[in-house]
């Protein structure tokens, strides 16, 4: 036995009037003055990253006054950076200014794991305009996020109590700490240190108590955690450049007109070198502010680029990171 549906009538106002409703619910441009964008952070108001979005608001406002209303969630609480990066493909989520969490969802940027890669910002400036770049960009395909802009994050330097790290041997047999990687634990071991996983949370007193002899951090960390008052030496070794990834969802994007999209994606892009000029100014300040402190040396970068040389065929990064994507990245940085 079939049950036939019944169609109702419909007048032809009332037609119309549904056509026009079914319009406007497909159209890219469906929402009404101003946009709200919300965007999580995991760091507090008044980091760096707020800096950062703070800046992105307001030339945003600047371009298209009234249009974007851009609502900043610092601390974490939209949620996790997992959390939230997966809530962007489900459209739960609209951006996020995000860090390490990113290699959970695109394997390419695990490239910034790579050790001694950058020297200096116009290093990563010149890979974000390569070809390697756009093979990075394209990695975020199928993943329901798209990559607006890479933006500051810093260099991470290394601290201790034991002496001055200028060459790869300065680092034998030094306990250095690091964060639970799988990269940085084999890169210092490969340079000869004595790599030790430890939460961040405990780095300060087992430093007090000699459990280990050093960290690698960027410098600002050194600063605001007060590391300095149990460490001796800071040595400017850039072994590790790491940037933000701005990164939107794209069920948020594809709700945009064409003219609201193109407006986030060139201020977006233009902030890069703005976010570079400002790291690039900070870590001088800290510098500057840590040299009452402890002793700063800068080391021998292309030793240390040699020494780490043999890990870019490292299973532990090569199936990290894929090796198209190390090749391209080293075709591209060995030509500049």
């Amino acid at each position: 036995m079939s049950t036939l549906a019944c169609t109702p009538r419909f007048t032809l106002k009332q037609l119309v009037a549904a056509t026009s409703l079914a319009a406007l619910a497909t159209a890219p441009a469906a929402f009404a003055d101003p946009i709200e964008i919300q965007i999580n952070n995991t760091l507090p108001t008044g980091s760096f990253a707020h800096t950062f979005l703070e800046e992105f608001s307001e030339r945003l406002e600047d371009e298209a006054p009234g249009r974007f209303n851009v609502r900043l969630f610092m601390g974490g609480t939209l949620g996790t950076e997992e959390d939230v990066l997966q809530g962007l493909g489900m459209g739960t989520h609209h951006a996020s200014l995000a860090a390490s969490a990113v290699t959970q969802f695109n394997a390419r940027t695990s490239v910034f794991d790579l050790p001694y890669l950058f020297e200096n910002r116009e290093d990563v400036a010149h890979f974000i305009d390569s070809e390697a770049g756009d093979m990075l960009r394209e990695g975020f395909e199928g993943t329901g996020m798209r990559l607006l802009a890479m933006w500051d994050n810093g260099f991470r330097v290394i601290t201790n109590n034991q002496r001055p790290i200028v060459a790869p041997e300065d680092l034998d047999g030094l306990r250095i700490r690091t964060p639970n990687s799988r990269q940085r634990v084999a890169m210092f071991n490969a340079l000869g240190a004595n790599a030790t996983p430890l939460a961040f949370g405990e780095v300060y007193s087992a430093l007090d108590q000699g459990v280990i002899d050093g960290q690698e951090n960027p410098a600002h960390v050194a600063e605001s955690a007060r590391l300095y008052e149990v460490q001796d030496y800071l040595s400017v070794s850039n072994h590790i450049y790491l940037p933000t990834f701005l990164v939107f969802g794209e069920p948020f994007l594809n709700r945009l007109a064409d003219e609201d999209l193109e407006v986030l994606e060139r201020v977006a892009q233009a902030m890069t070198a703005w976010t570079f000029d400002w790291g690039d100014e900070a870590d001088e300040s800290v510098l500057a502010e840590l040299e009452q402190y402890l002793e700063i040396n800068e080391i021998d970068f292309t030793a240390f680029q040699e020494a780490a040389l043999p890990l870019y065929d490292d299973p532990v990064f090569v199936d990290a990171i894929g090796q198209d994507m190390i090749d391209t990245t080293l075709d591209v940085m060995n030509a500049r």
